[in-house]
């Protein structure tokens, strides 16, 4: 079993990905609980000196104004949790609630939160168990994911439910106690800072850009497959060409296309079948270039995301304070996100259009629809009618979440920011990407082995890719159902089984 440190600072979105699809070991850094040792004793401070601080000696939302005595502080951090947990819909899959736990214990341990180590350690054993809270995945609108986290808070005290190691769902109470682990009793403070948090959001975002970059990277190679099928002209690559107008996710984008295809006949002069080629093909590198630039840009997001503080209150050590603050607030999630969507959606139509091209005997040079020679076959012209379905959800996902004033608390919280909604529709289109994907690579590879482009003259990663793909998906030679060889080519794509190049 691998083990991951966690210290409030150095989570990476790699680590965080592995962690939860994996069975990792969760170490909580000594320093880190040593800052939340800190900073809770400045809630025992609030409540003797009967310092006004939101949910700790005061009331939540509208109510922040109402005084809190002593009788309720003792209850409170409970009803915090009781009063909130909503969440409704589709159950939230067990690795998306690993993250989430994941994230707020890493947050924790910056010391911002106030909660007792004792709240961290409970999280690291259910975790470190195999045990994951279940919640619904509806109920945040992006400024704090309160209801869903409230949802999970009531699992760690035992009184919802939790996923075992293999997947079942059980009662939390009964699953804590069969791994020897009590359920969590709160203290003042403890409640908020379960709930009151966007680690939810946060955690997810990352794993959605997570697998975002993942499709980016696949597209890329299946773009230097249709270059090789095509017999592309690669003077749009040229480095001398780009520096002309040198937009770093252009360079990196032109760099990994030249780095795929590395080898290939088609850097040497005259074996580009065209003066200028198709925009999809000319223009790969600014098309790709933008998703690129928007790629980083998410991932620059989420990566400060998961490793800051994202609560209300925040408790201050240096200065013992304890201060009223909108870290909660994940604008810059929604706006990453839709950007790198809206950025997807010129890529697949890129792709869509190169498809089309090596499907058409004017552009290609190749029989019409990449059939082979001699066979009654209308090769893959009745999968474009998937590709285009493809396009179309893409496109219709990546329209911008609606933004309006919020109703909430009696107009207290007349601001939101959707970046769940933003985040599920960058998940959607990632695996639209991955499916298009799929489909151009079966038409590449149809087009590269009927134009017989082998040995010396092809890219050895390309060529190396292609035995991939035909290790799932053989020529199409007459008529079969391919929806299963898409699938399969798909989720090999996702798992970076296949078409992943390493520099």
């Amino acid at each position: 079993m691998k083990t991951l440190r966690l210290d409030g600072a150095s989570l990476t979105v790699e680590d965080l990905d592995r962690a939860a699809h994996g069975n990792w070991h969760l170490d909580l850094a000594p320093e880190g609980l040593a800052r939340m040792s800190r900073t809770h004793a400045l809630v025992a401070r609030a409540i003797a000196e009967k310092i006004p601080v939101y949910g700790v000696t005061t009331g939540l939302g509208a109510r922040a104004t109402e005084a809190l005595d002593a009788e309720a502080l003792a209850d409170f951090s409970l009803q915090t949790l009781r009063g909130r947990a909503h969440a409704i819909g589709p159950l939230a899959a067990p690795e998306v609630v690993r993250a989430g736990l994941i994230v707020r214990l890493n947050t924790m341990l910056g010391g911002y939160s106030a909660a007792r180590p004792e709240v961290a350690r409970h999280i690291a054993s259910c975790l470190n168990t195999g045990l994951a809270p279940v919640t619904g995945s509806v109920g945040s609108i992006g400024a704090a994911d309160l209801v869903l986290n409230a949802a999970i808070g009531l699992a760690l005290i035992g009184e919802g439910e939790m996923y075992a190691s293999d997947g079942s769902i059980g009662p939390s109470a009964e699953l804590m106690q069969a791994h020897g682990i009590a359920p969590l009793k709160l203290a003042p403070r403890d409640g908020l800072a379960l709930a009151n948090h966007s680690c939810a959001t946060a955690a997810r975002a990352a794993l959605t850009v997570s697998k975002a970059a993942t499709a980016f990277e696949a597209v890329q190679t299946s773009a230097a497959m249709s270059m090789e099928g095509f017999r592309a002209n690669t003077g749009p690559l040229d480095e001398a060409i780009l520096s002309i107008k040198p937009h770093p996710g252009h360079l990196k984008a032109a760099a990994g296309l030249r780095n795929r295809l590395a080898g290939s006949a088609l850097f040497e002069p005259g074996q580009a079948r065209r003066l200028q080629d198709p925009l999809s093909f000319r223009n790969i590198v600014q098309i790709h270039g933008t998703a690129k630039t928007a790629l980083d840009r998410a991932m620059d997001c989420v990566q400060l995301e998961i490793s800051s503080a994202s609560d209300n209150p925040v408790a201050l050590a240096a200065s013992g304070k304890m201060v009223s603050c909108g870290a909660y607030f994940t604008s810059e999630i929604t706006s990453a996100a839709e950007t790198l969507s809206r950025s997807f959606v010129p890529l697949a139509m890129a792709q869509l259009a190169r498809a089309a091209k090596l499907l058409n005997p004017g552009f290609s040079g190749l029989p019409s629809f990449l059939a082979m020679p001699d066979s009654a076959s209308n090769g893959f012209a009745p999968v474009m009618k998937v590709a285009e379905s493809l396009v179309a959800e893409i496109a219709h996902a990546a329209q911008s979440v609606p933004v309006w004033p919020s109703v909430n608390a009696n107009g207290v919280e007349d601001c939101l920011t959707g970046s769940p909604a933003a985040v599920s529709a960058l998940d959607r289109i990632a695996d639209n990407v991955f499916h298009l994907t799929s489909i151009e690579f079966l038409i590449a590879c149809q087009a590269i082995e009927i134009r017989n482009v082998t040995g010396s003259s092809s890219s050895g990663f390309l060529t190396g890719t292609k035995e991939q793909v035909r290790r799932i998906s053989p020529p199409l030679r007459d008529d079969r159902p391919l929806a299963k060889e898409i699938e399969h080519l798909s989720a090999a794509l996702k798992q970076k089984r296949i078409a992943v190049f390493r520099s």
